[in-house]
């Protein structure tokens, strides 16, 4: 009997099995042996592996992930899809810390230590030299008993530096801020290589040379330090963080929307290629970079990318939308994105249509009693008057969301994109004038 045992790809044809005993010869349609066919056994084994990796999953799941990143750490878009995943399943993914990372990713409880290995302008060998000396002489104490334990040639200053703005040494002094730690470390070096050199000659410290247990203290405090400055504006702390891991892990500009954001439905980028050709898309994101282009007609667009905290695509904005928006695009601005899928070779392309800074985003919250909510007729007004103000074309972008309060709780209801308004103060205009308890809110203060 033939049967159909799988599909392929597409633009492959179905293959089918002609059942001979013992053996298994895969034929096409058209009576043509088929080629690159799995048998039993190699399914077999896909499915084994399917399920070790699911029962780790479900049953170590901090072990599991914090695996998957190392195995990963070399890709930058996986590595930041995986701590995205962690995110979800409440696994917090923590900065590297000079003390107790090691090269790869480590699970420690119920959260994944940041690996070393996975810091740019830190290689192997540096880190071999941090962990040999945190093995032999115990945690580094501050930036001066690191500098001073270290071998400077494989610890570099461009190794420092990038340990410093990834966080790796945050928690040696509390008190002291990354920029103070940048302006102090050339000083440091120079005062590490001074005592370095009069070891090598013989000479050492007083302090050396009296064998006090005092000693390592005295001399750290009296390690030079530059006059002192405040930390990194937020914005730029985060952008050198990104500058070395690749993508942002002791926070993220758009962490704090988070929760508000769920009442616009926007998409995670990662999800991209699930979503169908023409479908409509709104998403909350950070431009990473910007590309300007030029037609072959003079007309003037661009081509973007975009991220989220589950990673990061290229899209397009053609010239009519570009013209309308071009102002809005700065690079690294927190933004909301509205346009629709693309797809060419079976790939998902985000075209754009509207802009709006997440400073500009406005929400039209409308509060209802209980009754008024299951109220038949009361919700006939409210549709009829938020159909009224969909604007033109059916543009409307700002989306309707319903607070109803019952038993010291707030329950929000978001209406379907059919609802959205398009002018957001004559739509509470016209919704004050029915009845309706309505307000505008900004996305940051929804909640």
């Amino acid at each position: 009997m033939v049967k159909v045992i799988g599909r392929q790809p597409l633009g492959r044809q179905s293959v089918y099995d002609i059942g001979v005993e013992r053996d298994h010869n895969f034929m096409l349609a058209n009576g043509v042996v088929a080629a690159n066919c799995f048998n039993k056994s190699h399914s077999t084994a896909y499915g084994y592996v399917t399920y070790q990796t699911a029962y780790l999953k479900a049953n170590y799941p901090v072990e599991y992930m914090a695996a998957l990143l190392t195995a990963n750490s070399g890709d930058q878009d996986k590595a930041q899809k995986y701590i995205a995943t962690c995110f979800a399943m409440g696994i917090q993914v923590q900065p590297p810390d000079v003390n107790r990372s090691g090269v790869d990713f480590t699970p420690t409880g119920e959260a994944i230590l940041f690996g070393l290995g996975g810091v740019r302008n830190v290689g192997l060998g540096a880190i071999e030299s941090l962990l040999a000396s945190r093995e032999a002489e115990g945690s580094f104490k501050s930036l001066p008993d690191l500098c001073d334990r270290v071998d400077s040639r494989a610890v570099n200053r461009r190794a420092l530096e990038a340990l410093i703005h990834c966080g790796a040494l945050d928690q040696l002094d509390p008190n002291q801020n990354r920029n103070q730690l940048i302006h102090d470390l050339e000083l440091i070096l120079d005062w590490a290589q001074a005592r370095s050199r009069d070891r090598a000659s013989g000479q050492g410290n007083l302090f050396d040379m009296l064998g006090s247990t005092s000693a390592p203290v005295n001399a750290f405090e009296s390690a030079p330090k530059a006059n002192p400055v405040p930390d990194f504006a937020q914005q730029e702390r985060l952008r050198l963080e990104k500058e070395i891991i690749g993508f942002y892990i002791s926070d993220h500009p758009l962490k704090p929307l988070q929760a508000s954001a769920r009442m616009l439905a926007p998409i995670n980028l990662s999800d991209l290629q699930d979503y169908a050709e023409g479908s409509s898309v709104s998403a909350i994101v950070m431009l990473t970079s910007l590309k300007p282009v030029t037609t072959k007609k003079g007309d003037r667009m661009a081509i973007l990318t975009i991220e989220d905290l589950t990673g990061n695509t290229e899209c397009v904005v053609f010239p009519k939308s570009y013209e309308r928006v071009s102002e809005k695009l700065i690079v690294d601005a927190r933004l909301m994105v509205w346009g629709k899928i693309d797809r060419r070779d079976d790939q998902a392309q985000f075209i754009v249509e509207d802009v709006e800074p997440i400073e500009a985003v406005r929400m039209v919250m409308v509060e209802l009693e209980p009754k008024v909510a299951s109220d038949i007729e009361q919700q006939h007004r409210l549709r009829t008057v938020l159909l009224q103000h969909r604007g033109e074309d059916d543009r409307g972008k700002v989306p309707v969301v319903a607070i109803v309060s019952a038993q010291d709780k707030r329950h929000f209801v978001r209406f379907g994109p059919q609802f959205r308004v398009y002018d957001h103060q004559a739509a509470v205009n016209a919704l004050l004038k029915a009845g309706f308890q309505a307000r505008i809110s900004s996305l940051t203060a929804a909640v």
